[in-house]
């Protein structure tokens, strides 16, 4: 007896900030370097610097609508999810929180991992704001982050991170606990949709 073949797991990697000359692009061509490549699991990428979202809650109209429901799709397909987000403040972007309050059903029983990055905190405060805000939403955070503390020492002049190694180490990990927990989900919500 054989065994259906793995689908690959549909992961949308987002890009949290928008802020003028931010960071975010080194760290996200980075970390799209660590899923190239890798047959498990295929990558789309929503880049809130790129994108035109409704600031208001409500019923958008003309442009910002059609922008919405392409984002919206592309959560929906979504498997599971990677937030890159730096630290404003401690705490994380406007942007993201509009981005998240946005949407409802498309984050429940689906996994989010983070890279997070800043200054001394490495932008963990953050990604902690973010977990309450994703467990409300009933999504499944992972334990291991990726993490960069004074993020702009941390990269060389060609967007790779100077500690190479660990940085890939630790991407590979969070991907692989992220993967797991995708699967396992996606089995969960197939046998039994998610109406909580």
């Amino acid at each position: 007896m054989t065994s259906a073949p793995v689908q690959p797991v549909n992961l949308a990697v987002i890009i949290g900030s928008n802020r003028v000359g931010r960071f975010a692009p080194v760290v996200a061509q980075w970390f799209l370097r660590q899923t190239a490549g890798d047959d498990s699991m295929t990558t789309t990428v929503l880049d809130l610097g790129e994108t035109s979202l409704p600031e208001r809650l409500g019923s958008p109209r003309g442009a910002e609508a059609d922008e919405l429901t392409a984002v919206t799709r592309q959560l929906d397909a979504a498997d599971a999810y990677v937030v890159i987000t730096p630290e404003y403040n401690h705490s994380f972007p406007a942007p993201l929180k509009n981005l998240v309050d946005l949407h409802y059903t498309e984050w429940q029983a689906k996994p989010v991992g983070f890279v997070s990055y800043g200054g001394l905190s490495g932008g963990l405060r953050a990604v902690e704001h973010l977990r309450q805000v994703f467990a409300e939403l009933h999504a499944v955070t992972i334990r291991d982050v990726v993490s960069f503390h004074g993020a702009w020492e941390r990269f060389d002049s060609d967007g790779s991170p100077r500690d190479a190694e660990g940085a890939n180490t630790a991407a590979r990990k969070m991907l692989d606990e992220l993967r797991w927990w995708a699967t396992a989900l996606k089995e969960a919500r197939s046998r039994t949709p998610y109406k909580f």
